[in-house]
């Protein structure tokens, strides 16, 4: 006769059942269904590497070398992807424009999920008159259009800022300005999703009793509340650098953005509407990495808000 741990581990027909899956099994079998997701997160590979990997194989100084003898060349196979209006080699240029424009994207993000998360939590868990004035300085912030300032800003300290000497590459100075005024004008959003949650975790019980015990406001927020938080923050985060990716193609195509001799995919196209039926090279490499940039990035990002809702039913 069976014993009664044996039969609880047995399953109708007879077999053992498998182990529950952890939530981190749940998460990663949800993301998995999502083809264009997995699709993304190969494809981003893909551009790092390019950007990363390229690098070894080719120097900044070949990037930002100029030779008028050769300018506007069609691909061929000396230049894989042509050269532009100053003879430099796009296919280089486009290698040195990606690790700027990821970087870009990823420290305007944090700087943006580092406000947001603050402004967030201490609105939410406090609440009273702090949540108050905190969500009226996030609605005013909400009223000042981002591009306008991006071009105001990146037009007042162009020029003023030196270049910096990081890691054996030149960075012009407008690469700061570009990373605090993207991340600076982007918190809000994530700022009132991290409120709300706050909101209601805090009111829970896990929460409850960690006050009856004497547990420190910092340690709640930090220990408690905050990592069952973190899907939302997570998800934003990603959807946010593709944002910021096109954010600093725009101001960079209007010409004040990343100022040179530091290349990105956006200030790339800077001129090449002159180009676009003579020299439609010019746009069509660093316009087409930035497409799938941020293609890869919105499909992941789709995934993980899929795969980390928690009405999701696992299967």
């Amino acid at each position: 006769m069976e014993t009664t741990g044996e039969s609880l581990a047995l399953g109708v027909s007879g077999e053992a059942e498998p182990p529950p899956l952890s939530p981190r099994q749940l998460i990663w079998r949800r993301f998995r269904r999502h083809k264009m997701a997995v699709a993304g997160i190969f494809m981003l590979i893909f551009l790092i590497l390019y950007s990363v990997v390229g690098a070894l194989f080719v120097s900044e100084s070949y990037a930002n070398y100029t030779d008028t003898t050769k300018r506007l060349q069609p691909p061929s196979a000396e230049h894989p992807f042509g050269t532009d209006t100053v003879g430099r080699d796009i296919l280089a240029r486009t290698i040195y424009g990606g690790q700027i424009s990821l970087l870009i994207g990823l420290f305007a993000v944090l700087v943006e999920t580092v406000v947001g998360v603050l402004i967030g939590a201490i609105a939410g868990y406090y609440g009273g008159a702090i949540d108050s004035i905190l969500m009226r300085f996030t609605e005013a912030m909400f009223n000042i259009p981002q591009l306008f300032l991006l071009l105001v800003m990146a037009k007042f300290f162009a020029g003023k800022i030196p270049t910096i000497q990081l890691l054996g590459r030149t960075f012009s100075g407008s690469v700061i300005v570009i990373i605090l005024i993207l991340g600076l004008t982007s918190w809000m959003y994530l700022a009132r999703i991290v409120r709300a949650d706050f909101l209601s975790l805090k009111e829970r019980e896990f929460i409850l009793a960690a006050r009856t015990i004497g547990t420190s406001n910092l340690e709640i927020i930090v220990q408690h509340i905050l990592p069952n938080s973190m899907a939302p923050i997570i998800v934003s985060a990603t959807l946010g650098v593709a944002s910021a990716i096109l954010s600093e193609a725009y101001i960079s195509f209007l010409g004040l953005g990343v100022q040179p001799p530091t290349a990105t995919w956006g200030n790339m196209l800077d001129g090449a509407y002159n180009y676009i039926d003579s020299a439609p090279w010019l746009w069509i490499f660093p316009g087409t990495l930035i497409v799938l940039t941020v293609l890869a990035i919105n499909f992941v990002g789709d995934g993980l808000r899929d795969a980390l809702d928690p009405r999701t039913l696992a299967a």
